[in-house]
């Protein structure tokens, strides 16, 4: 029988602790919510590495490739929004568990997959329940630190790995991939979700939430159908051109939804995405430097991995490797940003220079050409941009679910991951259509022999880089206008949070 607690956390943040049964097993708590939002965002590129040696086992085109990583994108980032208010609803151990549960049978799904019809499908449902556990994770860490001088840690780390999950996905997809098989990139899921369960259904307590929102139908169907078409509209630029409607007709369609959401928003009892979370102007500037790093740095991870392999002719598992320096910069940039910085100046200053920073390792980036080393030329880059992530993630997620009411918290986190999610899709499809075409530019005025094709390809990578530049630049001006100047603090008489 599943054991109920009211466990109320007051005022700005001091906790009951006497009551709260999870303050002296929060850190514990922190583990199992970190190591499954790990699961998640390393599954948006652990598959990468694995698709040559997949599409040859299961013989599928070309064509169909992408189709392995868009499913995934596709009902992941359209169905988050509905994933935080069940978690919400429904309560957030339940929902995270189901999560979880369901991500594993989906990973076995695929790992086991004889068919490309049979693992399109299992990335789908891996999307499907991803949606329903990376908001109730970040919800359950909302509500589990509330005190100021934790939470900060605690996010610090949280914000650590989803910035490093997709450089972590590609050196254990290589290694995988490299040792074992394609399969294990999908059934290593497994011993992650094991994990992750036990420790949440023995940590976790299920709380009855006195102000259960209802779910808003009219939203849910906006938002998700919207959300899809934005996502296979930039999808599809990658495989058809901008003028086609297969591009831009789905991309107007998400548009007109997303307008259609908004609206509705203001007119229902029980808004999917109530706008008094997106009217806060420290949360908004947090989603949309979200958005812009997610967009951002796959410039990083994508063309830096293609020029690693393809130029330089690393291994998958080199490739990886020489990613790990940027991770290890980017923690410690993510922890000491919560921890340390945002309580003294608070996080404008710190995301308009993580964006600032970043921005310059992209521009750094720029001067790769076919003979770079990676101590001299890639390395140093990769640590600038280590350095501007951790800047940019921990305190942007932090502050998209700081001062929400107890009944908003889930869809709250949701917005965090959706920013996320819908800004590393549109991002992907983006810089490989202006990548592409700049290759090809390249290409017609030159006779293709292979020296003229490498530099072709390397043109292609710092166009990428320059994009990517210019995103980060942006999103430095726009942070450093909208975020708040200071510390935030909260409203003493804001609504008491039910932890759960």
């Amino acid at each position: 029988m599943t054991r109920t607690t009211d466990t109320v956390v007051r005022g700005p943040g001091v906790a009951a602790e006497a009551e709260d049964p999870h303050h002296a097993r929060r850190w514990l708590i922190l583990g199992v919510l970190g190591l499954a939002q790990l699961m998640v965002v390393l599954d948006a590129t652990i598959v990468n590495i694995a698709l040559p040696t997949a599409q040859k086992a299961l013989a599928f085109s070309d064509s169909d490739r992408q189709w392995i990583v868009t499913a995934y994108a596709l009902a992941f980032g359209s169905l988050l929004l509905l994933g935080g208010r069940i978690a919400d609803v429904f309560g957030r151990k339940r929902t995270f568990l189901v999560g979880l549960l369901g991500f594993a049978a989906a990973s076995a799904l695929g790992g086991a997959a004889g068919s490309f019809e049979v693992l399109v499908a299992a990335r789908a449902l891996q999307g499907v329940f991803g949606a329903l556990l990376a908001p109730a994770a970040l919800s359950l860490l909302t509500t589990t630190f509330t005190r100021p001088d934790e939470r900060g840690k605690a996010f610090g780390v949280f914000g650590a790995i989803a910035g490093a999950g997709g450089a972590i996905g590609l050196l254990l997809g290589g290694v995988l991939t490299e040792y074992l098989s394609w399969r294990w990139c999908l059934y290593v899921n497994l011993a992650f979700v094991a994990v992750a369960a036990v420790g949440a259904a023995v940590l976790l307590h299920h709380v009855k939430a006195t102000h259960r929102p209802k779910l808003d139908i009219p939203g849910i169907l906006t938002a998700s159908a919207g959300l899809f078409a934005l996502v296979y509209g930039f999808s599809n630029a990658e495989t058809y051109d901008w003028s086609d409607p297969m591009s831009w007709g789905f991309l107007a369609a998400g548009g007109v939804l997303l307008a259609v959401f908004a609206w509705l928003q203001t007119r229902v009892a029980h808004p999917l995405l109530p706008l008094r979370v997106l009217l806060d102007r420290n949360r908004a500037g947090s989603y949309i430097a979200v958005f812009i790093s997610g967009a951002g740095m796959f410039g990083v991870f994508l063309f830096l991995t293609y020029y690693a392999q393809a130029t330089l002719g690393y291994s998958p598992v080199k490739t990886g490797l020489a990613f790990l320096p940027m991770v290890g910069f980017l923690m410690i940039s993510a922890t000491t940003s919560t921890s340390v910085l945002i309580p003294r100046v608070g996080p404008k200053p710190l995301v308009a220079a993580g964006m600032a920073i970043s921005a310059a390792g992209m521009v750094w980036l720029t001067r790769l050409d076919l003979d770079s080393t990676y101590a001299a030329h890639i390395l140093p880059p990769l640590i600038v941009l280590g350095i501007g992530f951790g800047l940019i993630m921990a305190p942007a997620m932090s502050m998209g679910t700081f001062g929400v009411q107890a009944s908003d918290a889930g869809v709250a986190s949701a917005t965090v991951n959706t920013s996320q999610q819908i800004g590393g899709s549109i991002g992907t499809a983006l810089l490989n259509t202006l990548a592409a075409s700049a290759a090809a530019d390249y290409l017609a005025s030159r006779q293709p022999t292979p020296d003229v094709i490498a530099h072709s390809m390397l043109h292609s990578y710092h166009t990428a880089f320059w994009w990517s530049a210019g995103f980060f630049a942006v999103g430095a001006i726009v942070c450093g206008l909208l975020l708040r100047a200071g510390v935030p603090e909260v409203d003493p008489d804001a609504e008491p949070v039910l932890v759960h």
